[in-house]
């Protein structure tokens, strides 16, 4: 581990003290290449977890790699020996061609590689990507503790690095699965909070609904879904998952990840919405065919209801082509004029609000079902019975996206209200941290020079009355300047900064973490 000491210097211009307690966690890729062999996607490095702790003013920073199965094979054979999001792993040469299908037939190797995301189950705590598998870290010491395969408890092929977390601790998430009939489908899994008799909450996991697939054997990328206080909302968009390709033609060809995406382009967006919870833990599927123009959709900002209507709020990119398809670190390592010439071919970013009628007959067909006097997305019944959505826009600009989106989640998650904030990206460069008022579309904007930031944590004051009394917190990495990487404080209500902590060591990109009192 490495262990850098700073004082939290706050700036000159602002006389308010930093008071947090408590520490930041992160996770991201960390080791880009092993042996000989580098990695090729931004979702191909190992997990490395960051952990800035926050005590009298001072900030002290800790990281290390999370021992998974992919990271200590690959250091102890020095090459890729799984495969990973968009980087083969070849078999080992000194295999001879017996071992090599008797491993294909074994099936697929999935990774454990978990840079995306860190959050509680219980007590515990879970460093995830997408997979089947998450591991439980040591958030004091950064250790690595165990290997855990949600498939041993539920019905899932893996779940997002996003899920919903309620007040008491229940963990609500969705991942796609096999249904009935043999055809696909995505449940929603409900993992309960911490147990009485201090069993782990993991083993009492169960699905509470299940979604339909459009396509059988295609399910669609999932990354996140919104939940309101009683309602799931999950979208279905074009960007589809090849199964076939993906169990086929894996060992045989070199696939990986990547290579198993498509896009249907003829499919759109379908928005699927179910009740949480009917009675006995279950939630209920409401079977109405809501459709929209083609999205990618990585993250939902907020869901919630208002008199008789869900308003789901989502960071989008217009159009069916896949976005990870320009985040391949070569894309990223060019020149700003390649990076830019690439994302003007990308599709394009946009925050949308869409509204859903759970009254889907309160309007004559052809007419707007949707009354909510501030909003101006639309929901209109076709003559087959499906329901077209058009969205508002919240936030556009070209090429400009605001993404990793954070809220004041623990007072409004799941609740109407006003304040997003996040990672702005110019061309799919990090260069700004945005403030986003949903109800006027007003901006605030942190910005400098040669600083690219990271997803920004929201961080409530705790005698705090208004919805962004708080501080936001971002840790900034300046490549290529002569200035260290440091942690950003800045004032949620006016995004002026309130103190910075330098760290003397180089850090590398980070996906997403959460704050820990």
């Amino acid at each position: 581990p490495m262990f850098v000491y700073g004082d939290c210097m706050p700036n000159p211009l602002t006389s308010r003290d930093v008071h947090i307690l408590g520490s930041l966690l992160r996770l991201g890729p960390g080791l880009f290449e092993v042996g000989d062999e580098p990695f090729y996607h931004l979702f191909d490095g190992q997990a490395l977890m960051h952990k800035f702790d926050f005590k009298n003013g001072q900030v002290t920073y800790f990281n290390k790699y999370v021992k998974t199965d992919a990271y200590v094979r690959a250091i102890t054979e020095k090459r890729v020996v799984i495969t990973e999001f968009g980087t083969f792993a070849y078999p080992d040469p000194c295999k001879n061609i017996f071992s090599r299908f008797f491993t294909y037939f074994k099936g697929v190797e999935v990774t454990d590689n978990c840079l995306v995301n860190v959050y509680p189950i219980g007590e515990d705590y879970y460093a995830v990507t997408e997979t089947n598998y998450i591991t439980k870290v040591n958030t004091d010491t950064l250790d690595t503790l165990k290997k855990v395969d949600l498939c041993n408890y539920v019905n899932i092929n893996g779940v997002t690095a996003h899920p919903h977390i309620e007040r008491d601790g229940t963990v609500f998430n969705i991942g796609n699965c096999m249904g009935k009939g043999a055809s696909l489908a995505y449940n929603v899994v409900r993992i309960p909070p911490t147990q009485k008799d201090k069993s782990d909450p993991i083993e009492k996991s169960k699905v509470v609904v299940q979604f339909p697939s459009a396509e059988r054997f295609k399910p669609s990328y999932v990354h996140s879904f919104g939940m309101s206080e009683n309602y799931f909302v999950f979208v279905e968009t074009p960007v589809k998952i090849n199964l076939l390709k993906f169990l086929s033609a894996w060992s045989i060809r070199g696939s990986n990840y990547m290579d198993c995406f498509e896009s249907n382009e003829v499919l759109g967006t379908l928005f699927h919405i179910a009740r949480k919870d009917i009675g006995g833990g279950q939630g209920e599927y409401i079977d109405h065919k809501f459709r929209a123009a083609p999205i990618n959709l990585f993250h939902h900002i907020n869901t919630y209801e208002d008199n008789g209507f869900i308003v789901a709020d989502v960071c989008t990119w217009k159009g069916f082509e896949f976005v990870y398809n320009y985040l391949w670190l070569a894309n990223l390592r060019s020149n700003w004029e390649e990076v830019k010439k690439a994302a003007m071919m990308a599709p394009q970013p946009e925050v949308r609000r869409y509204v859903i009628p759970l009254d889907i007959h309160r309007e004559e067909q052809g007419k707007n079902l949707i009354c909510l006097p501030y909003t101006t997305a639309t929901a209109v019944m076709r003559t087959d019975g499906t329901i077209w959505l058009e969205p508002e826009v919240l936030f556009s600009g070209p090429r400009q996206a605001f993404e990793f989106p954070q809220i004041n989640y623990e007072k409004h998650g799941g609740k109407n209200y006003s304040y997003a904030y996040a990672l702005g990206l110019n061309h799919f460069i990090p260069d700004r941290i945005i403030k986003l008022n949903v109800k006027t579309k007003e901006t605030w904007v942190w910005q400098e020079p040669d600083s690219y930031p990271s997803e920004p944590l929201f961080v409530q004051t705790p005698d705090g009355v208004d919805e962004d009394d708080g501080v936001l917190l971002t840790v900034v990495v300046s490549p290529g300047a002569q200035k260290s990487g440091y942690m950003l404080i800045l004032n949620a209500k006016d995004m002026s900064e309130i103190a910075r902590a330098e760290v003397d060591c180089p850090i590398p990109v980070t996906f997403h973490g959460m704050y820990k009192k």
